[in-house]
């Protein structure tokens, strides 16, 4: 039976993020805030809004981003050479005109040390109570591992906030089942081994992925490595319930960078990719329910 696996504590009800996945496949950008200066980024992320996000993952920069390729290890340096901090992550987030939920996708030293800088000693209540208080709906920590991240849910739980865990393709047994009683809003699926980054074809991980997760009642969102709207239809129509879409969108930035190209331009390029990757998805959608009619 779907869910028969599920946490007993049941988070969905007060989730922005699960409400999103609603009215069929949600769309999920990236961007890492502050790429390439504080106001580019906000004008940015609100392009990524107006092209159809449903949801929009802001990356907060840390020094030493593991989870990531190349393109956005370029675009945190951008940022931090840009002076981003957590303090201004927040006042970023209180700004921002945008109308759909968002979650800050970071790693855990700094939201561990965030206290001890606000004078609460280390630990992640006051980075999660700040966010919250901010306007952020969850949270993404690549590095946490799901048994050390009790504390994080529990800050999570009291301000009503999720935290997605990232499923890899090699994730299976006690380690899958940990990070399935402890994740809400959404599961992040990993479509293939390694780092982040765009490519141009569909990992056959992908579907094996979503098959192990297939008796968990909770959004299943595919990232690392989309980049376009036929990419997206494909892996929406074979079962996902949203795509999470990055480094084709970072690119986007990176080139404006380098060719110094005003930020009218590249928030005009990052509207049109997004609307593309959400047409996608809906037509996977559609798909998926042609062969559901069909059987």
């Amino acid at each position: 039976m779907a869910g028969q696996r599920r946490s007993a504590v049941d988070r969905s009800a007060n989730s922005d993020l699960a409400a999103a996945f609603e009215d069929g496949s949600a769309y999920i950008p990236y961007l890492a805030v502050g790429d390439p200066s504080y106001e580019r980024s906000k004008a940015y992320v609100e392009a990524l809004a107006r092209g159809g996000a449903d949801i929009i993952e802001l990356g907060l920069p840390f020094s030493e981003p593991i989870a990531e390729g190349p393109t956005i290890q370029n675009a945190i340096v951008r940022a931090l050479k840009g002076g981003m901090s957590p303090e201004l992550f927040f006042q970023f987030v209180e700004e921002l005109d945008v109308d759909v939920p968002l979650v800050c996708m970071t790693y855990y030293n700094l939201i561990y040390q965030y206290g001890r800088t606000a004078g609460d000693g280390p630990g992640p209540e006051a980075f999660v109570e700040k966010a919250a208080s901010a306007g952020i709906s969850g949270f993404v920590v690549p590095d946490l591992p799901a048994e050390e991240a009790d504390p994080l849910r529990a800050a999570c739980d009291e301000h009503g906030l999720d935290l997605i865990f990232i499923v890899a393709p090699t994730t299976e047994g006690d380690r899958l089942e940990r990070m399935m009683q402890r994740v809400s809003g959404y599961v992040y699926v990993q479509a293939r081994l390694g780092t982040t980054g765009a490519r141009s074809d569909v990992s056959d991980q992908t579907t094996a992925s979503l098959d192990r997760l297939a008796d968990y009642d909770l959004p299943k969102a595919v990232g690392f490595g989309i980049s376009g709207g036929e990419q997206a239809e494909r892996i929406v129509a074979n079962g996902a319930d949203g795509i999470i879409v990055g480094s084709a969108l970072v690119d986007i930035v990176a080139n404006g960078v380098e060719n110094d190209e005003p930020t009218e331009a590249v928030a005009d390029r990052l509207e049109t990719l997004s609307r593309e990757l959400k047409a996608g998805a809906q037509r996977g959608d559609e798909a998926r329910q042609a062969n559901v009619d069909a059987k």
